[in-house]
C-alpha cells in the first residue's frame, strides 16, 4: 500500500472517531502507527467499522450509547477509556447530570471505586468548562 493510499484510508478512520467522540483519541493514533508498519491497516478498519455500527447505528442513540460505554468503563475500572466516552457522551447531546446519574448507578452496580472515578472525571470535565471550554459551570466546584 503507498503512503498516499495509507493516509487516505487512515483520515477515513480518525473522521468517523471525530464523529463519535469529537476527537480522535491517542490509542486509535497509536494503533494506526502499528498498522502503518505491520501492514496492517485492514484490522483497524474492520474494528473501526464494527465500532461505527454498535455506536452510530445503535437503537440507543449516540447520546445514551456514549452514556453506556462511560458507565460500563467505570464498572471495569478503566479511567482514560472512561474519559474519552464521558466526553463523548457531552459531544453526542448529553449534560453533566447525565453524566453524575451514570456514576450514581455505577455506585449501586459496581461499587465506591466505579461511583468515585465517575466523579472524579466529572469534577475534571467541570474544570475544563471553567478554564473557558463551554457549558455549564456550578458553583463552588471550579
Amino acid at each position: 500500500m503507498t503512503d498516499h493510499t495509507f493516509a487516505e484510508r487512515s483520515e477515513a478512520l480518525r473522521a468517523r472517531y471525530r464523529t463519535t467522540l469529537g476527537a480522535v483519541p491517542r490509542a486509535v493514533e497509536d494503533r494506526l502507527r502499528v498498522a502503518q508498519a505491520f501492514g496492517r491497516l485492514t484490522t483497524e478498519e474492520a474494528f473501526t467499522t464494527l465500532r461505527h455500527i454498535v455506536l452510530a447505528e445503535s437503537p440507543l442513540g449516540g447520546r445514551v450509547q456514549q452514556l453506556v460505554h462511560f458507565g460500563q468503563l467505570l464498572a471495569l475500572g478503566r479511567p482514560e477509556p472512561a474519559r474519552i466516552h464521558a466526553r463523548g457522551a457531552l459531544h453526542a447531546g448529553a449534560g453533566i447530570a447525565d453524566l453524575v446519574g451514570v456514576a450514581e448507578t455505577a455506585l449501586i452496580t459496581s461499587g465506591t471505586p466505579a461511583y468515585a472515578l465517575g466523579i472524579e472525571i466529572v469534577v475534571e470535565l467541570l474544570q475544563a468548562e471553567g478554564e473557558g471550554e463551554g457549558g455549564q459551570v456550578v458553583p463552588g466546584l471550579v
